[in-house]
């Protein structure tokens, strides 16, 4: 018996959740298919979650909570407000090499979602979560327009992840974490440096 085996039923559902949509999609995956992953009767999941919409809203809560947790790690650990704002790519960066890299959970799972439902309500909270820090990284960098500054730092990170994903190339890191210190030296005033 492994640790999944005995597991409570909410994590054994939710890693599945996490397994099969991130890799193959979460239309293209039916809920017997995480269950069966899970190793938990259907009742299991109706009784945890409700619904496979609810199991969704939680798969990609649990994505935010890891991409937020990994970010502000970075963010964190960077020493002055220009690097504080660079280290949500090097964030970036790390995610694009690890193996398995299919792309942003929410931009997969946003492609077949209904307008309004739970898929579009977790994505916007995550996504505006991440305007706000860009915004409030750019505002202690001393950028004059931290709003402008953040919309086009978040074109860029949401372009660079899409482009990894589409050329299969986390070589385009490099390139994006370059782009990003430009357009951040050039909106703080600063001579262009890496």
């Amino acid at each position: 018996m492994t640790t999944t085996d005995r597991a409570p039923a909410r994590e054994r559902l939710l890693a599945a959740a996490n397994e099969l949509f991130y890799a193959e999609g979460v239309h293209a995956v039916g809920i017997d298919r995480v269950i069966e992953r899970a190793g938990v009767a259907k009742a299991s999941l109706y009784n945890t979650f409700g619904s496979k919409d609810a199991l969704v809203g939680e798969y990609l809560r649990g994505r935010q909570d890891a991409n937020r947790t990994r970010i502000e790690a970075a963010v964190e650990a960077a020493t002055d407000p220009r690097a504080r704002l660079l280290a949500v790519f090097d964030a970036q960066t790390a995610m694009f090499a690890r193996p398995g890299y299919r792309g942003c959970a929410f931009v997969a799972a946003s492609a077949e979602a209904e307008p309004g439902g739970t898929v579009e309500q977790v994505s916007d909270e995550y996504r505006a979560w991440l305007r706000g820090l860009l915004t409030d990284l750019a505002r202690d960098a001393g950028a004059s327009d931290p709003e402008a500054l953040a919309r086009q730092l978040y074109v860029l990170y949401d372009g660079a992840g899409i482009s990894v994903r589409m050329d299969r190339d986390p070589s385009v890191a490099g390139v994006v974490r370059d782009t990003a210190a430009l357009i951040v030296d050039a909106a703080l005033g600063h001579p262009a440096r890496s």
